[in-house]
Order: C-alpha cells, then sequence, then structure tokens
C-alpha cells in the first residue's frame, strides 16, 4: 500500500530523497509474520535483484525416465501422432539403434530429394489454362491433369498388378465384340465432385479419381498401386449473385467443366480411335482401345457430366427420357438417351438458336458439346450409373424415409420420440455397424450413418410407430422393411439371374407399398416423392447387369479421398496455390503407397521363406487373418472350476457349471471319435480343475453370396468398451432324435479345456430355439424373423467348431417373454440365408 503520494517530479531532477513514499505489506494472521514497511527504493522499481543462487534440478524431464524420451513424446504430441504411427516411429527407431536397419537421411532436404527421385518413376500432373469467352470476354481458367493414358500404363508396367486384369457384365462383352478380334478393351471408371476444404465452405476444390476398370474390384476399390489415383483438378467458377440463375451464366459453368474435363481425356481421343499396341506383362502384344465405362457420380454431377437441366427440367434423368411427373413409376419403360439425339440438338441449336433451344429444351439438354463425346465407346448415358450410397442412403432414405419416420414420432409425442432413442441406445453393437444413443432430434450428413440407421429402424420402432397408435407410421415401416429388402438385393457382390429378378420384383412391391403409404397420408402428406433418386430403381438392375455389382460404380470408394486432401490443406499447405500443393502432395503419398506396396510384398515372400510352417501357425492371429475355421482370441488368467462358480453363484446360466460339462464331455468326446484319457469310462472335472476363458472368437466361413472367405468377429466379454457385450451366433448341432439342425445361440462364457492331452474349444450358450407361437402380424408386415431364447438354466455346452457364422440378434423391446429378432441386414450372406430359410 502507498502513502504520502507526492506530486509529479520531473525525472531529471528527481532523486532519492525526493521520494517520500513508503510501502506496508500485511500478512495473514494465520502466516504468524508481521507487518513490514518498505520506502520506494527497497520496494519499487529500483529494488535491486536477489542475489540467492535458483535451485537446479539435475533432472528436470522428471517423471519421463530420461531427457530423450520426453522430447520424443513432446515431438509426438506436437506432430498429434495417432497411437499407431506412435508405435511405428518407435518400432523404426529402435531397428535403427540396433543397427538393424540402414538409414542415411539428415535433414529434411535429404528426404525432399529422395521423393522427388522417386516421383519421377510415375506419371506427373501438369498445368492449363482453359480460355472461356463470356458476355465477350475471355476469361482463363486453371485446370491441372495427369495423362489418362500415361497412367494406364503405369498399371499395366506394374508388375504386381499384371496377372490382375478381369472384368464381367454385359456392356463388357458387347465392348469386346466392337472391337476387331485381337482387340482388347481398357475400361476407365472416373468420379467427379466439388468439396469443402475449409471448415467455413469458403476454399473448395474439384478432383478427379480415376479407377481401372480392367481391375478386380478388391484391388481398384482399395488404397494401394492398382487404387483410385487424383488424375484432375478442375475449375470452379467463382460465385456471382448478380448472375446465379441466368442460363447464360448456368451454361458457363458446363462450358468451363467440359472444356476442362475435355484436356483430361485428350490422351484417349485418338488412342480410343486407333488402339494402342502394347507388350503386356505376358510378353503377348496387345491391341488396346480405352474407353469410359463408368461414371461414378451422385445426381447434381450426373446432370453436368450427362449435360441435362436437372431436378425441374421435363425430364430430369441423365440416363432415359422420363417425363418428371413419373419418376416414381418403376414399371415402364421410357426411351433411353442416345448420343446422336443430343449432337443433333446441339448443331441445330447453333444454327438457330430458336428452334435449337425448343429441340434441347424438350430433352431437358443443355446447348454444349460434351467432352466424353471425343472418346469411342463412351456415351455419357450408358457410363452413368446409380450410386447407392446418395441415391439411397442419404437420398431416398436418409432425406426422405427417415425424416417421415421423425416426423410420425415427433406427431406422438416427446414418449415415443425418447422410446425410440432409448432402444437404438439398447441395439447390441456389431463390428462395422454405427452405434447410436439417439437419433430423433439430430441430421446427418453422413450416407453411411444413414445406411446403418436404416439397417436398425425396423427393430427400434416396431412397438411405437404401431398399426393401433399410428396407422400411416406403420405403412411407412412396411415401404423402409421393402426398401431394404431391395436395397440388400442391389449391393449383393455376386449376382444370378435369380438374385436379380428377385430384386425387380422387390421395387415394384416397395412402388406398391409407397403408393399405399402416400394414399394413407392424403392431405397430410407433405413429401414429394417424385424426385430423380427415387427413379433410380428403375435403372439399376440394368447397371448391374451391364456393368456388374454396385460396388462397381459405387462413389463410396471415391469419397474416401476427400478426406486426404481435406487434411493436406489443413495441415501441410500454406493457404496459398493449394491445387499444385496438393497435388504435388498426393503424388508424393502414391509414391509412397507403391513402393510400400512391393516392400511388404517383399517382407511377406522373405517371412513366408524363413519361418516354418508351425511357425506360421503359433504367430499372434488376433489381428491378423488365418486361414482355419475359429481363432480364439484375448485369453485370459486360467482359474479353477470351483473360483468360476463361485464368481458366477447368483447367475442362473451357470448353474452347475462343472456337472453340466463332465455330462458334456462324455457323451461328446467319443462321438469325435476322442478317447477319455487313461482308459477312463467316465470323466469326471474336480472342483481344482482349471479352465482358461476366451472374450474374443473369429470365425471364418464361406459366404453364399460370393462364395467367398468372410470373417466374424465375436465378443464375450464382460465390459468391452465399458459395457457387456456377449454375442450371438449360428451353430449346427443335434435334436434329441440325432438329426441336424441349425440354431442361434447367445454366448455366455467362452473357453479352452484341457482333456489329457487334448485341449477343446468350448463355449456355455444360451439356445434361442424356444417355440414362438404363432406368427405375429407385425413380423409378416415387417418380415421380421422372432427367436425365444430359453430359460438360463436351459444354457447348454456346445464346441466352438459347430460355430457356422456371428449372428446380430436384438431384444423384441415390447416382449417380455425373452423374444429377439434376428438382423438379417447385418450382411448379404445373413440377407440370403433368411430369405431361403437355411437355419
Amino acid at each position: 500500500m502507498g502513502s504520502n503520494i507526492p506530486a509529479p517530479i520531473s525525472a531529471a531532477t528527481a532523486t532519492t530523497s525526493d521520494r517520500l513514499d513508503t510501502f506496508k505489506t500485511e500478512y495473514h494472521p494465520h502466516s504468524g509474520r508481521a507487518p513490514i514497511i518498505e520506502s520506494f527504493s527497497v520496494y519499487g522499481t529500483n529494488k535491486p535483484e536477489t542475489t540467492q543462487s535458483p535451485i537446479i534440478d539435475d533432472e528436470p524431464w522428471q517423471p519421463f525416465s530420461c531427457r530423450a524420451d520426453f522430447e520424443f513424446a513432446e515431438l509426438a504430441h506436437r506432430a498429434a501422432l495417432s497411437k499407431d504411427q506412435t508405435n511405428e516411429l518407435l518400432k523404426f527407431i529402435w531397428r535403427v539403434a540396433d543397427g538393424r536397419t540402414k538409414f542415411t537421411f539428415k535433414t529434411h532436404n535429404d528426404v525432399s530429394a529422395a521423393w522427388t527421385r522417386a516421383s519421377s518413376q510415375l506419371t506427373p500432373f501438369e498445368r492449363h489454362v482453359v480460355p472461356v469467352e463470356y458476355k465477350k470476354e475471355n476469361i482463363e481458367y486453371e485446370v491441372y491433369s495427369r495423362p489418362l493414358w500415361d497412367w494406364a500404363l503405369d498399371l499395366l508396367d506394374n508388375p504386381l498388378l499384371a496377372p490382375h486384369f478381369p472384368w464381367t457384365g454385359d456392356r463388357w462383352w458387347n465392348l469386346q465384340t466392337s472391337l476387331p478380334h485381337n482387340g482388347a478393351p481398357f475400361a476407365f471408371i472416373l468420379y467427379a465432385d466439388k468439396m469443402h476444404l475449409s471448415s467455413a465452405g469458403t476454399v473448395k476444390a474439384y478432383p478427379v479419381i480415376a479407377r481401372c476398370g480392367n481391375l478386380p474390384v478388391e484391388i481398384r476399390n482399395v488404397d494401394g498401386p492398382g487404387g483410385g489415383r487424383l488424375v484432375g483438378w478442375l475449375p470452379i467458377v467463382p460465385a456471382d449473385s448478380d448472375e446465379d440463375g441466368k442460363l447464360s451464366y448456368t451454361n458457363l459453368k458446363k462450358v468451363v467443366w467440359h472444356k476442362s474435363f475435355k484436356i483430361l481425356l485428350e490422351t484417349l481421343s485418338l488412342i480410343s480411335k486407333t488402339g494402342f499396341a502394347h507388350q503386356c506383362y505376358d510378353g503377348i502384344l496387345r491391341w488396346l482401345f480405352p474407353l469410359i465405362l463408368i461414371l461414378s457420380a451422385d445426381y447434381e454431377e450426373q446432370c453436368v457430366m450427362a449435360l441435362i437441366r436437372g431436378f425441374n427440367s421435363a425430364c430430369p434423368c441423365p440416363i432415359c427420357l422420363v417425363p418428371k411427373d413419373k419418376l416414381t413409376d418403376h414399371s415402364t419403360i421410357y426411351p433411353t438417351r442416345i448420343i446422336d439425339d443430343a449432337q443433333a440438338c446441339v448443331r441445330l441449336w447453333n444454327m438457330d438458336r430458336t428452334a435449337g433451344e425448343a429441340a434441347l429444351k424438350k430433352q431437358s439438354l443443355r446447348p454444349v458439346d460434351n467432352s466424353l463425346w471425343i472418346v469411342e465407346r463412351s456415351s455419357p448415358h450408358d457410363a452413368l450409373s446409380q450410386d447407392t450410397l446418395h441415391a439411397y442412403d442419404s437420398g431416398l432414405f436418409g432425406d426422405h424415409m427417415f425424416e417421415e419416420v421423425k416426423d410420425h414420432l415427433k406427431t406422438l409425442g416427446r414418449t415415443a420420440e425418447k422410446t425410440t432413442d432409448d432402444q437404438f441406445a439398447a441395439f447390441p453393437r456389431w463390428r462395422n455397424l454405427n452405434h447410436f444413443d439417439h437419433v430423433t432430434n439430430i441430421s446427418f450428413s453422413d450416407g453411411n450413418k444413414y445406411l446403418d440407421i436404416s439397417k436398425q429402424i425396423l427393430y427400434t420402432t416396431q412397438n411405437v410407430l404401431t398399426r393401433k397408435d399410428d396407422e400411416a407410421g406403420y405403412a411407412l415401416l412396411k415401404c423402409i422393411a421393402s426398401y431394404l429388402h431391395a436395397y440388400m438385393y442391389i449391393t449383393f457382390d455376386v449376382h444370378t439371374e435369380s438374385t436379380i429378378a428377385a430384386g425387380e420384383a422387390e421395387i415394384l412391391v416397395f412402388q406398391k407399398c409407397l403408393d399405399e403409404y402416400i394414399e394413407i397420408l392424403g392431405d397430410e402428406a407433405t413429401k414429394n416423392w417424385n424426385f430423380p433418386k427415387a427413379h433410380s430403381m428403375r435403372h439399376i438392375f440394368s447397371d448391374i447387369r451391364a456393368k456388374g455389382a454396385a460396388r462397381n460404380f459405387s462413389t463410396r470408394p471415391n469419397e474416401k479421398h476427400h478426406g486426404p486432401i481435406k487434411r493436406a490443406y489443413k495441415l501441410q499447405t500454406n493457404g496459398k496455390d493449394i491445387a499444385n500443393q496438393i497435388l504435388r502432395l498426393d503424388h508424393t503419398t502414391f509414391v509412397s503407397v507403391v513402393l510400400r506396396n512391393r516392400i511388404n510384398h517383399f517382407d511377406d515372400e522373405r517371412r513366408k521363406a524363413i519361418l516354418s510352417e508351425r511357425e506360421l501357425e503359433t504367430e499372434d492371429l488376433d489381428d491378423r487373418s488365418f486361414g482355419g475355421h475359429i481363432h480364439l482370441g484375448a485369453p485370459q488368467s486360467a482359474i479353477t472350476f470351483a473360483q468360476l462358480e463361485n464368481d458366477n453363484v447368483s447367475n442362473r446360466a451357470f448353474g452347475q457349471f462343472r456337472k453340466k460339462l463332465s455330462t458334456f464331455l462324455n457323451h461328446a468326446l467319443p462321438a469325435y471319435n476322442i478317447p477319455l484319457p487313461d482308459g477312463k469310462t467316465w470323466l469326471t472335472l474336480s472342483a481344482q480343475d482349471t479352465v482358461q476363458e476366451h472374450r474374443y472368437l473369429k470365425v471364418n466361413y464361406e459366404s453364399v453370396v460370393d462364395w467367398k472367405l468372410t470373417t466374424d468377429h465375436l465378443r464375450c466379454n464382460p465390459s468391452f468398451h465399458g459395457r457387456e457385450r456377449r454375442d450371438c451366433a449360428l451353430v449346427r448341432t443335434q435334436d434329441k432324435d440325432g438329426n441336424n439342425k441349425n440354431i442361434f445361440v447367445r454366448i455366455l462364457f467362452m473357453f479352452k479345456q484341457s482333456i489329457g492331452s487334448q485341449t477343446l474349444d468350448l463355449a456355455l450358450v444360451q439356445p434361442m430355439d424356444a417355440p414362438t407361437g404363432p406368427q405375429h402380424a407385425v413380423d409378416r408386415d415387417l418380415r421380421l424373423r422372432r427367436l425365444r431364447a430359453r430359460p438360463l438354466a436351459s444354457t447348454e455346452f456346445i464346441t466352438l467348431h459347430s460355430v457356422i457364422r456371428g449372428a446380430l440378434l436384438v431384444p423384441d423391446f415390447a416382449s417380455t417373454r425373452g423374444d429377439f429378432f434376428l438382423v438379417d441386414y447385418v450382411d448379404s450372406d445373413m440377407f440370403l440365408c433368411s430369405q431361403r430359410y437355411m437355419f
């Protein structure tokens, strides 16, 4: 506290004696310290610095073990390394430190120079300028492109991709027939879509992704040297509020797009007509003809690619000439668009604007030359395909049926909404299926989340949107049930004539259910169901017949590229000249992927050569593929039967565990031709015998859809990420008469049990085969498969080798009798098995 504050004194004449101010410091009574009064010279700005030496900590990095540990952890934190990245970096550091690998980099320049040398091996990007005249002014737009044919030759010259160039589908067959006898098609799949780079949406990008249609989907749709490649960066016409909505401005955007896209296709134009002789991996000289087989895009981009006028035009489909008021009519076939008609309309427009505009408007076309016309056998209307992500997941279901469900729940009141949310929260977890704690008050922009909601919504609303409480809502659920059936057929990875026929028939069922729902709503209808994405069902199975399974033309694998592009913009660019920077980074990333693929192939072959077959079998399989039927993982410490029974004394499922297990083993071992140990005629387990619990099971099974090996990952864990999880499975067993049958069970306990020299993989399960009585009306209408659990006291033991595959069962939230529903939409194998009643 200051006192006796003097009047201001000039700095030139002030002396210490002039300063009469003193400062009094009072301490809290609990401190036991007396007040002190100090003069300005002691307290103020001229107070001399203390001469006391600071305490020096000999190990300031504590509690880290050493300074290097702290500095590594600090660097990993600043770089925001993930757990996997941190582990990989640590493994690399120790390989270098132990002298097991050579390392030469010393500076960032060394790293950059190495990437430059490696990048020169693959086709780089080229910058182009596209001039466009608008309102008598020439405007220039920048386009970046990677010559498509040079990229194709990169693929053809890759020895790891060489053996993989097949294809299926009617269109491929027809294209092959149209070529010279020794000609071979080289098919491109192209994707283009605008994206936001900045969170505010002010910075945008327009990438073009290419995939090779000759490569199998397992290679081209995943990350790797044969996967999708960023091949173009299109310009975006700046927004202009004064011009927006004007026909001339709209046409300008289309002109810029197609002139830019034409640059990307230029290397294919002449070759598509003459062919290109190339000596392939097998030494055979082939005559290759490039073509655009598939254009993968959402509806808005399809309109740009096909140069049609959009959903408000007379014919809003980019593939056929369906009138805009007939988009939900799936029973009528309308004329298909062809290039000759479009070219004739554009020629007429160039000669006579009035007559040309009338002709173009009749077919909803733009007066612009289509860039795809320069590539032979590449009609945009044939190449455009129905995309499940935008047409169905985000469109038909997400924007329409799901929003309608939420409206019906809101009308019923907050209790209905809360019940639905609670039942979503209680929905059992399953691998690769998003879990939702609530859905009624949120919306998504992620089609994958809409897809997962669609697979759960019938089971979580069937006891809320009942026929009694909401007739229209119940009719909507019938629509969703039919939609899901059609969707499952659409997304099969392999089709037969019977699955395609079943899918086409289901689309007509869906149309009927939708008409009934709209009729029940009457004047209360608020949604317009006559929209282009609903019409896409009319073409989906034609696309499948022509181009193979729907995953061939899905935008899903292409939209995954948006994430790395956004991250590169945010973390590795300075916000200027972003196209050039991002494309350079993408080129480096792709070079890295190619080299990593080669290294992994080299490591795998060397590992197989070094390790014996027995050593390969004993490697940890929890996180790796395996060749057998089952693999038990997540082992726990061995415990005695006495301890196990004591820990579960209140759980009826474990009642008389040891006695029931003894009975099971005495019947099962002879059935499997396994002799009882020590020549015994009856096996008895003691309370001190031990058992080893496992909480993770991997099951390999052959899918009935594509006959390929598929793996289910099952958990039996009292606390899996903080929640109890007891997965279910389909198992093969016998009835009381000794006949084989398949039943569903809930896995309660998995363990390994040693009997003499044998180790058995076993499980305690709760069978789900109790009688359910007459079929419920809701089960019939919503196509639900009901199961009923036996009482917990009726648990049984099974050998885990009897597990056929995993199963997702959800409780019937309205039942008090232990009823469950089979979620047969969880994957295509379960769906097809359910339709064929193979259980």
